[in-house]
Formats: C-alpha cells, sequence, structure tokens
C-alpha cells in the first residue's frame, strides 16, 4: 500500500464556533451533513453511507475548537481526519480546517470530496 500523504484545506464559515462545533463533533450533526448517520458508541464512531458502512474511532477533542478521527482501517498508522474551528481574533471570521491523509493519486479526488461536504454542511447552517 501506498503511503499517505498529509494536506490541509480552510473554508471559511459564517456561523458561531459553538454552532459550528455541534455539527462536527456529534452524532446528530454530522448526520446532517458528513453521512446519511451516524451512530457512537463511546469513542467508536459508525458513519453510514448509501448502505457502505465505515467505523472510525474518536482520538481527540477539544470542546468548541477540534476533533480528531481515526478510520479503523488505518489502526495502528499514523494517519487521521480532523475538523478544527478557527477564528480570526481580528475579524472574528469562522473558518473550518480540515486536516486528511490520502494516497498521492487520490488527493484530488479528496479535496474534491471535502469541498462537496463542506458545501451541504454551509448548506445545513445556512450559510452557503
Amino acid at each position: 500500500m501506498d503511503e499517505k500523504i498529509k494536506f490541509e484545506m480552510e473554508f471559511p464559515i459564517h456561523a458561531s464556533p459553538q454552532l459550528l462545533y455541534q455539527y462536527i463533533s456529534t452524532p446528530s450533526g454530522l448526520s446532517e451533513w458528513f453521512a446519511e448517520n451516524v451512530n457512537s458508541r463511546g469513542e467508536l464512531f459508525k458513519f453510514i453511507w448509501d448502505g457502505s458502512e465505515e467505523q472510525a474511532n474518536l482520538v481527540s477533542k477539544k470542546s468548541g475548537e477540534r476533533i480528531k478521527f481515526r478510520w479503523e482501517a488505518d489502526e495502528g498508522k499514523p494517519y487521521f481526519f480532523e475538523m478544527r474551528i478557527q477564528v480570526d481574533e481580528i475579524t472574528k471570521d469562522v473558518s473550518i480546517i480540515i486536516v486528511d491523509f490520502a494516497e498521492e493519486d487520490e488527493i484530488d479526488e479528496a479535496k474534491m470530496l471535502w469541498e462537496n461536504q463542506i458545501s451541504d454542511l454551509k448548506q445545513v447552517l445556512g450559510s452557503a
């Protein structure tokens, strides 16, 4: 298997950090935009799309700021995906920072997937 490459993306979002955090950190919030259905049992999150299912472990979270998951397929590897809320100290503009890993020939596809996901999130938040 090829090594995965880390990439980072930033998306401005017109929503309060508190509201945004609910959408990135709770199964009900994630079900609104990230997957069709999300269930969690403690640290284990189950994401369901079109009948297929992926499980991820909650690696870490900081309330109101960020959440980090590791797909079960990447267990024991240094890969993860993180959603981080960033607030500009001067303008108070809110952004969501996505950190993820993909194989070199899949980076463009992975970025496009995140762009679509964040577009859905903005629709749900009414900030599109």
